[in-house]
């Protein structure tokens, strides 16, 4: 049985998308952007500002489900631009206790309303 995990806490969806659907003991969340819930604005700032709002709607998402970000067990992230690994790689180190879950970090042409950074988790409760 699958169900649709929505939140006010993070920013609806800009499109035909659930932000995430729980299936069993697992969580597929859709791609997160740097945009303010409560604006639907990015936040201020470059690629490390939009890069913690992401991790805020990620972190949303997962308790609205009753996980954490412990549960995560695989990321994506959509780079705008491959030089702003290193500064999004620095607030992602951030956001994971113990071991970090497997990833896949790729430069895309554009994001969605020209965001600078995405980020999709794939979550398991044990």
């Amino acid at each position: 049985m699958k169900k649709v995990i929505a939140t006010t806490n993070a920013p609806a969806a800009i499109g035909p998308y659930s932000q995430a659907v729980q299936a069993g003991n697992m969580l597929f969340a859709s791609g997160q952007l740097g945009l303010d819930p409560a604006t639907g604005e990015f936040v201020e700032g470059g690629v490390t500002e939009q890069t913690m709002q992401a991790f805020k709607n990620v972190h949303a998402i997962l308790a609205e489900a009753g996980l954490t970000i412990n549960d995560v067990v695989k990321t994506t992230v959509f780079l705008a631009d491959m030089a702003d690994f290193a500064a999004m790689n620095a607030v992602y180190t951030t956001q994971f206790e113990g071991t970090f879950p497997a990833r896949s970090a790729v430069a895309v042409k554009t994001l969605p309303k020209n965001g600078l950074v995405e980020i999709e988790v794939i979550a398991v409760k044990a």
